[in-house]
C-alpha cells in the first residue's frame, strides 16, 4: 500500500480511505481490468476480421491492459471474476472454434485448450523480461502461437 500511494503521490492515508486492505485495491484494479479488456476485445470486432487479424488483435487487447490482463488471468478462479469467462475467454474461445471450422487453427485439440495456451504465453511474456516493445510482443506472441516455436526454414 505504501508503494502504491508513493506512485499515487498521496499519502497511505489515503489509499486506505478507499481501499480498506490491499484485497480491495487488487479487487477494484481486477474489476478495471476486467472492463478494459473487455472494451478492447469489442472494439477488435474479431468476428468481422480474418482469424490471423482477429488473433493478433484479441492479443493487443490483452498486451495492451499488461500487468492488468496478468493479475485478472491468475485470479480468475474466484466466483467474483466469472466476468473475465464472458468478457474475455468467451470471445477468444469463439475466435479460435471458428479458425478450427475454417481450417486455419488445428483442430485435434479442444479450443479451450488453445485459449488457455493463448492466455497462458500472454501472461508469461507479459510478466517477463527483456520487453521488446509493444508492437514487437504482439507479432511475437501471434507468431509463437499460431506458427509454433520452430525456426522457419529458408524456403519459408
Amino acid at each position: 500500500m505504501s508503494d502504491v500511494a508513493a506512485a499515487a503521490g498521496v499519502a497511505r492515508a489515503t489509499v486506505y480511505r478507499y481501499f480498506p486492505n490491499r484485497e480491495a485495491l487488487l479487487e477494484a484494479l481486477g474489476r478495471l481490468a476486467l472492463q478494459d479488456i473487455g472494451d478492447h476485445l469489442v472494439a477488435a470486432r474479431l468476428n468481422e476480421v480474418t482469424v490471423g487479424d482477429g488473433l493478433e488483435r484479441a492479443v493487443r487487447a490483452l498486451v495492451t491492459v499488461g500487468d492488468g490482463f496478468v493479475v485478472v488471468a491468475r485470479d480468475r478462479g474466484r466466483p467474483a471474476n466469472a466476468a473475465f469467462e464472458e468478457r474475455i475467454a468467451a470471445p477468444v474461445r469463439d475466435l479460435l472454434a471458428r479458425g478450427q471450422r475454417e481450417g486455419e487453427i488445428r483442430g485435434d485439440v479442444p479450443a479451450v485448450w488453445l485459449a488457455e495456451a493463448l492466455f497462458g504465453l500472454v501472461v508469461n511474456v507479459v510478466g517477463s523480461g527483456p520487453p521488446l516493445g509493444t508492437e514487437d510482443t504482439i507479432a511475437a506472441i501471434a507468431s509463437v502461437f499460431l506458427n509454433g516455436a520452430r525456426a522457419r526454414s529458408a524456403a519459408g
